[in-house]
């Protein structure tokens, strides 16, 4: 398996809360910083935040304080915590391990 493999999305009513999830390869994880990346609609891809091998996190501007972003080495699995979701969070999120290596995605909707 090389595509990470991605799960948690879903319909979401303003307020709420979803957890995504991203498994990749053994061989990616331990080397590669990870990443969750979104999509909307009409927009280009942007990068809503990412934490490398070591564990250092960095956000988007727009989803400080609410997103939090982890990582289980032992499971080689990283995790998206969506909290307070806004009707703006709206968008097809992709789980990248670096070398050009992209999940399939994960639709969110948040309904206000």
């Amino acid at each position: 398996q090389v595509q990470p493999v991605e799960s948690g999305g879903g319909l979401v009513q303003a307020g709420g809360s979803l957890r995504l999830s991203c498994a990749a390869s053994s061989t990616i994880f331990s080397i590669n910083a990870m990443a969750w990346y979104r999509q909307a609609p009409g927009k280009q891809r942007e990068l809503v935040a990412d934490i490398t091998s070591g564990g250092s996190t960095n956000y988007v501007d727009s989803v400080k304080g609410r997103f939090t972003i982890s990582r289980d080495n032992a499971k080689n699995t990283v995790t998206l915590q969506m909290n307070s979701l806004k009707p703006e969070d709206t968008a097809v999120y992709y789980c990248y391990a670096g070398w050009g290596i992209w999940g399939q995605g994960t639709q969110v909707t948040v309904s206000s």
